[in-house]
């Protein structure tokens, strides 16, 4: 799993220089600076991060991030290339489980921003890592929304939650992957079920 968050990592840092520091991103209100100095900031600084989860130190991290993105935009994007070896999130023993859908997902940020963009063919062991993410996240997702589905992600057993699903979300791990992030505008997934769950599901706020 390393070898594909150290890739989308690398690819990111690339998309993001050739878009400049202002180009739009699908996370609201964030430009491409906002977005790698947010990459940064989780790499470099937890105190920081933490605020993304803990309501008491929002503000805190906020002050940090935008200190962080009035660097030089090349600087800033070095960093977010290289983190340090001791980041908790980065590190050789964390850097696959915690950053394999990450970067995945804020690469299709920025791709997907744009008016003209298809999905990216993925590799199987690619798609096997992001699969293994997915079957977390959208357990979590459908049990917090109280909606009991099948989600199919191709090439894979699928997973259910509840006996009695009420929809069927299926497409390839990666669309997964951005549908239950909150993406769920851009996710090319097909969903089976009442219109009403449906219509449910594709305008929650999924996601952490």
């Amino acid at each position: 799993m390393n070898e594909y968050a150290r890739r989308e990592r690398q690819l990111l840092a690339d998309l993001l220089l050739h878009e400049g520091p202002d180009a739009p991103t699908l996370c609201t209100g964030w430009t491409t600076r906002d977005l790698a100095a947010h990459l940064v900031i989780r790499d470099r600084r937890p105190d920081a991060s933490a605020g993304m989860f803990v309501p008491a130190l929002a503000a805190h991290g906020e002050r940090v991030r935008l200190a962080k993105a009035a660097l030089p935009y090349p600087d800033l994007i070095d960093e977010m290339r290289d983190p340090p070896v001791w980041s908790p999130v980065s590190n050789p023993l964390t850097d696959g489980l915690a950053n394999t859908m990450e970067f995945f997902i804020h690469h299709e940020d920025v791709r997907r921003a744009g008016p003209d963009w298809e999905p990216r063919p993925l590799e199987a062991g690619q798609q096997a890592a992001l699969w293994r993410s997915v079957k977390l996240t959208c357990r979590i997702a459908l049990r917090r929304l109280g909606v009991p589905a099948e989600v199919a992600a191709d090439g894979f057993p699928p997973v259910r939650t509840g006996e009695h699903p009420r929809a069927r979300i299926a497409g390839d791990a990666g669309e997964l992957a951005l549908f239950f992030s909150g993406r769920q505008r851009v996710a090319r997934v097909r969903i089976d079920g009442d219109p009403a769950v449906v219509e449910r599901l594709r305008g929650a706020k999924l996601g952490f």
